[in-house]
């Protein structure tokens, strides 16, 4: 089950599959698309997982487990890789808040995201060399835009779990708080990212961006009626 929360501004994905730590299975897939049709115009989304043991724990083995062919392997593996693309493209800022580990294809899930914000008991794990494969869902690639190729190989390769303050020196996380903190803290950056500049930033940091159509973002902020007010505002501080 997947649910979407929207809350001024910022739209909330929950996967929510407690029975099975929140896996993914090909109903999930379909679900998660449907739930980012309806997020469109949100000024930044935040990925989650129910309860506090389990982000994603990756694919849904017991659900997966019918697919034996090359030809079914591979379309399930560019079905949900689409899913994690689609998040990896969303126009605002994508946050993955890692309420539990993020396992395997929940991994995955977390690096297609711009910003990763964990509890500070959480790990996170490319496992699938566990189970005798690799990342297919595009995370392998994302790992290594994140933490360079070689250490991509190096976890994706053996599957190395790391803690949440590894991973953040490391750079595959961004934000560690503590669990008690965690709740608010994830809302916080989200509506921190829609009531500020955080869309228009995600546009000027994409690959390619030109300093003309940086110039162009910039001074529709300059122009804007909120920019203004924050002027007088600040000009007025203190009198």
């Amino acid at each position: 089950m997947v649910e979407l929360e929207l809350d001024r501004g910022v739209a909330v994905i929950t996967i929510n599959r407690p029975q099975a730590r929140n896996a993914i299975a090909p109903a999930t897939m379909d679900e998660l698309d449907k739930a980012l049709d309806a997020a469109e115009g949100a000024r930044a989304l935040v990925i989650t997982g129910a309860g506090d043991r389990a982000f994603v724990s990756g694919g849904d083995l017991k659900e997966l487990a019918a697919v034996r062919t090359d030809e079914q392997a591979r379309a399930m593996a560019l079905r949900m890789r689409g899913v994690c693309d689609r998040l990896a493209a969303f126009p605002a800022p994508v946050v993955a808040a890692l309420n539990g580990h993020a396992l395997g294809g929940g991994a995955e899930v977390a690096v297609a995201a711009d910003i990763r914000i964990a509890a500070d008991d959480v790990r996170i794990g490319f496992t699938q060399a566990t189970l005798a494969i690799m990342p297919a869902w595009g995370g392998a690639e994302r790992l290594a835009a994140l933490v360079g190729r070689g250490r991509a190989i190096l976890l994706a390769g053996t599957g190395l779990l790391l803690g949440a303050a590894e991973a953040e020196r490391l750079g595959l996380v961004d934000q560690v708080v503590p669990r008690a903190e965690f709740p608010e803290a994830w809302r916080t950056l989200a509506h921190a990212l829609a009531d500020g500049p955080g869309l228009e930033t995600k546009r000027i940091t994409a690959p390619g961006v030109t300093a003309d159509e940086a110039a162009g973002e910039f001074a529709k902020l300059w122009c804007a009626d909120a920019h203004w007010e924050a002027v007088e505002r600040a000009m007025n501080r203190g009198k």
